[in-house]
């Protein structure tokens, strides 16, 4: 069974922990930024592999979301969004391997001009910094977005909706044991570890310049 929320919700300063966490944050963007792309590869092989092995834990974290959402009259269509299946999981995991066979973005040129004087200027993708992505009860969004971030070199902090916050964390928990796995820094990918809706604004904020490019995802 997963911890309790209560341990993980009882944030005295929640814009201390938010700070803290776009600090660490942006220090493992500088790290994504300069990854070769085996790196980042070899971290999205042992995610695929660790949501797979995880199947289990994900869910049941998942079954007591679904079921407090269920305790608290959510409508059936909720319920569905909500809801992860072995073959979801299935789903996700072969999403990061789709992720993994994308070729790297990062240096690829994608306009060149030359000026009269003959100076040659191109247009290089580079990473943005760090991104923060607010979504609500699709849980698979959390490996997903988590992913695309990884492949992109950039940071990443996840908040997700309250209702799926038991099964974000086990997914998450997949994504920081690939970055181990592959020398990558945990804070590269990070859960905003609290249900408290404070965080929302708070990441909406910025965090005094903390994140870069805010990402919201409805549905």
């Amino acid at each position: 069974m997963s911890a309790p929320l209560k341990a993980i919700d009882g944030n005295a300063d929640l814009p201390a922990l938010m700070t803290d966490l776009a600090t660490r944050a942006r220090a493992a963007a500088r790290v994504l930024a300069l990854a070769p792309p085996e790196q980042k590869d070899r971290a999205l092989e042992a995610i695929e592999r660790a949501i797979r092995a995880n199947s289990a834990t994900i869910l049941a974290a998942n079954a007591e979301d679904v079921a407090e959402a269920r305790a608290t009259g959510a409508t059936s269509a909720f319920i569905d969004r909500l809801t992860l299946t072995p073959a979801r999981i299935n789903s996700m995991a072969d999403g990061v391997a789709t992720v993994r066979g994308i070729p790297d973005p990062i240096g690829a040129v994608t306009e060149s001009w030359q000026r009269p004087n003959g100076m040659t200027i191109e247009r290089v993708r580079v990473p943005l910094g760090v991104v923060a992505v607010i979504f609500e009860s699709r849980p698979n969004v959390a490996a997903d977005a988590g992913v695309l971030c990884l492949k992109s070199g950039n940071a990443v902090i996840l908040r997700g909706g309250s209702d799926s916050f038991r099964s974000c964390r086990a997914i998450h928990d997949c994504l920081v044991q690939g970055l181990r796995e592959a020398d990558l820094p945990e804070a590269a990918i990070t859960l905003v570890p609290t249900r408290d809706r404070a965080a929302v604004g708070l990441l909406l904020s910025g965090l005094n310049g903390g994140i870069d490019v805010i990402v919201p995802r409805g549905g």
